[in-house]
């Protein structure tokens, strides 16, 4: 059988080959790809029904659900683009994204109605697209509220997902899109402003879910924690790549209890541990826990933040025989390089090599290709980069530019890297973020590895501030580890990064916090320190 083209097919030759395979497993339950096949070909039909048509969007709301994991798929086979956004947004997002993607159906979890109906409330009274909208979940009488709520607010077929499939016919609906067509959007977190959605084709989600799956030499025996959102591009590759080999993806609602979530790992004999560094952090706060047989762990992968020796040893102490992967991407084309586990020591704070298929460089201000170690903007090549933002020309015209070829489009990702003579990869910092103080540049993720390195501090971030003076200054914002509160002063912290530091980097503010804001995924968002 050839390769699929189409997300659509991921599921589908899957299911053809293998019906009986289990795809989810959940606590209490499991899914077989013959059965979300066949679920997906019926909410295709209930949205072509509905009308849906090719190249329209369809937004999913909810967190790791079999739901919403059907969801992606029926809206793939009706020749529509998915974009999955978090359970916990908030009603102004909510309508942002729908008004934006200019969505013609929504499905979305009922456990998180009151937002998603304040949003489609807003949207009705000033008019959008939205024909129809489907609720689903785990909790039936949730459903039903919901659904009698958006019918006495007068939303276009407003019904539970689980009738509309059983309305439905069990073929999928004649398919036309071709792998150039909108696959996705997804949202990005818009920390520096308003959500952007990144615009993802099938071409896109293609090659990115087979040069992954390649280099963590995935085979359809692997068993994958999905842990990670649905509505994060991380986890809403690992259902991708699953459903491409036919793994068996356990879902979890979320980490806020890992001491359960080693103990199903343990049960479920999981291969593969998809995570980010908070919750390794995590996992190496965890004591006293039952000896767990973990043994059948292959390996682990990490993206979102940078991975420290503190998460490495955490996840030595559980997983001593996997393989562990850090990798470094961007929304706008999921993956840029992986670091090799053999290379884990060799070269501490690379974020690795390019991921299989794909080149980067770094280049100057002036565009010209910069030499080993010398610090540009990191430019990627591949095909999985995205062909632009939705709707937002100028912000397309940024960052994806024409590459070597007439015809490709190359992404200028706005990130200050450096490669060194052998081609690995080192993050530096956004260029955006770059400090400029004292007539120097100053990246603040250089100031926060010295930061980690001082004995006590569990987090930090480090930004510029206004400074009548220097133009901008340098400020650290410090999490002390538990007994350490009390033990250090402003001025110890900036004594100490002085021994390690250039004296224009050091901070002149230090400021001790309880915690640091982040994403859902544990990403400090930076926007919120000032």
């Amino acid at each position: 059988m050839s390769e699929p083209r189409l997300v659509a097919e991921f599921l589908e030759r899957t299911a053809q080959r293998a019906p009986e395979r289990v795809a989810i497993t959940l606590p209490k339950a499991q899914h077989t790809y013959g059965a979300l096949d066949l679920r997906a070909n019926r909410l295709a039909q209930a949205l072509r029904a509905r009308g849906v048509r090719r190249g329209d969007r369809v937004v999913i709301l909810g967190d790791n659900h079999v739901d919403i994991a059907v969801s992606i798929f029926g809206v793939s086979k009706a020749d529509a683009a998915f974009c999955v956004i978090n359970g916990q947004t908030k009603a102004d997002k909510i309508e942002y994204i729908l008004r934006d993607s200019g969505a013609s159906a929504f499905i979305a979890d009922a456990a998180g109605q009151t937002q998603w109906l304040e949003a489609c409330a807003r949207l009705r009274s000033t008019g959008s697209p939205l024909r129809a909208v489907l609720a689903c979940g785990a909790d039936a009488a949730l459903i039903a509220k919901a659904v009698e709520r958006a019918r006495e607010l007068g939303l276009a077929h407003a019904e539970a997902l689980a009738d509309a499939e059983r309305g439905s016919p069990d073929a999928p609906p004649p398919r036309r899109a071709i792998d150039v067509d909108l696959a996705s959007i997804i949202y990005t977190s818009g920390s520096t402003g308003e959500p952007k959605g990144a615009m993802l084709t099938h071409r896109n989600m293609e090659f990115a879910s087979w040069s992954v799956t390649t280099l963590l030499q995935n085979t359809p025996d692997d068993v994958v924690l999905g842990v990670v959102p649905l509505s994060f591009n991380y986890g809403l590759y690992q259902w991708l790549m699953s459903a491409r080999l036919g793994m068996r993806l356990v879902m979890e609602r979320g980490f806020a209890f890992p001491a359960q979530v080693l103990q199903r790992v343990a049960a479920e004999r999981v291969t593969g541990f998809p995570g980010v560094p908070t919750m390794f952090a995590l996992l190496g706060e965890l004591k006293n826990l039952p000896e767990l047989d973990l043994s059948s762990m292959r390996y682990v992968s990490s993206t979102a933040a940078a991975m420290l020796p503190k998460h490495f040893a955490a996840l030595r102490r559980w997983f001593p025989e996997a393989d562990v992967y850090s990798m470094y991407g961007l929304t706008e084309c999921k993956r840029v390089s992986w670091l090799p586990p053999r290379d884990i020591d060799r070269k501490p704070g690379s974020v690795g090599l390019p991921i299989p298929g794909t080149e980067f460089w770094v280049i100057g201000p002036d565009g010209e290709r910069l030499g080993p170690n010398e610090t540009g903007e990191l430019v990627v090549r591949g095909s999985h980069v995205s062909p632009g933002y939705w709707k937002k020309p100028e912000a397309t015209a940024r960052y994806m530019r024409p590459g070597p070829l007439p015809h490709e489009v190359n992404l200028h990702t706005g990130d200050a890297c450096r490669i060194d003579e052998e081609g690995y990869l080192y993050f530096i910092a956004r260029l955006d973020e770059v400090i400029k103080t004292r007539g120097e540049k100053v990246a603040p993720r250089e100031v926060e590895a010295a930061l980690e390195r001082i004995e006590g501090v569990l987090e930090c971030a480090v930004i510029g501030v206004e400074d009548d003076v220097l133009g901008a200054a340098v400020k650290a914002f410090v999490v002390l580890a538990e007994g350490y509160a009390g033990r250090y002063t402003a001025r110890d912290i900036t004594l100490r990064l002085g021994q390690m530091l250039e004296p224009y980097m050091v901070p002149k503010h230090v400021e001790f916090m309880d915690t640091l804001p982040k994403t859902s995924m544990g990403k400090i968002l930076k926007k919120g320190l000032r």
